[in-house]
């Protein structure tokens, strides 16, 4: 079982370094195949992006690929808004997480395709 949690945890590692989103992969992983309840696998993935988050931020900042103000300031929003979202995810029921959580997949999802078709469009008329 411990080694299902450190190959799950690579493929939301190597997910996150390519700026994907780990929890994509890996709240869907911790759930369907661990079996691990919604709101703990949503709290593992905060932990794990936590510490992620801290390394890549300090190498990005290291290798001067991000300027600190405009991040500092685009950030100040989300914090807020995630230590607000973290008290009120406590009075959520599972199944309401789950769905939720599937419907922002499948929005993803069909927004991703889309992006493609319309891609592929542009670039199919240019070769014209």
């Amino acid at each position: 079982m411990g080694f299902l949690y450190v190959i799950i945890g690579l493929l939301g590692g190597v997910l996150s370094g390519m700026g994907m989103g780990g929890g994509t992969i890996l709240i869907p992983l911790l759930t369907t195949i661990l079996g691990v309840c919604q709101k703990q696998a949503q709290f593992l993935n905060i932990i794990s992006f936590l510490f992620m988050a801290i390394f890549v931020v300090w190498l990005n900042i290291k290798n001067k690929m991000v300027s600190v103000f405009p991040a500092i300031i685009f950030s100040l929003p989300g914090i807020v808004t995630s230590f607000i979202s973290a008290f009120l995810v406590k009075g959520l029921s599972e199944n309401f997480l789950k769905i939720t959580f599937g419907i922002f997949l499948i929005i993803l999802a069909v927004m991703q395709l889309i992006n493609l078709i319309i891609k592929s469009k542009s670039d199919s008329k240019q070769k014209k």
